[in-house]
């Protein structure tokens, strides 16, 4: 595989652990899904079932889809799956004591949005380094 088509993993990038693994599922097209799947290193924002989308907005927290032996997808030639498990990025240190130390539970339900559209359905499997990982932005050399 060619340098250029492998994914370098965030744990890797960032120096902490993903915040926490979901079990997520695409919606079809018929169901106001994506046309196409995406690949790795898109880029959806996250909602919580239940939130105002008006009030709230949506959350920069970024999936990193994994296999089903649950490594990170590193082909970036190839749509990851419909269905599958991925580990959650939150974007912002400050947002996960702001926010999501509080709200993200095993079991607790949200969405892969693209601005308003709900393009996936994902249910928080476990926490990983949510309660650990940085809450103040790291300065940059």
């Amino acid at each position: 595989m060619k340098e250029t088509n492998c994914w370098i993993p965030y744990e890797q990038r960032r120096g902490h652990r993903a915040d926490f693994k979901v079990h997520y599922r695409f919606y079809p097209e018929a169901e106001g899904g994506r046309k196409l799947l995406p690949f790795q290193g898109y880029r959806s924002d996250f909602a919580y079932e239940g939130d105002d989308l008006r009030e709230t907005g949506v959350f920069a927290i970024h999936p990193e889809f994994e296999d089903e032996n649950g490594d990170v997808i590193l082909d970036l030639t190839s749509p990851v799956p419909a269905e599958g498990t991925a580990r959650m990025w939150i974007l912002f240190p400050a947002m996960r004591k702001k926010v999501h130390m509080d709200r993200i539970k095993p079991g607790v339900i949200g969405y892969f949005m693209e601005g308003a559209r709900r393009v996936a359905v994902a249910e928080v499997m476990e926490i990983v380094g949510l309660h650990e990982n940085p809450v103040e932005e790291l300065e940059r050399e």
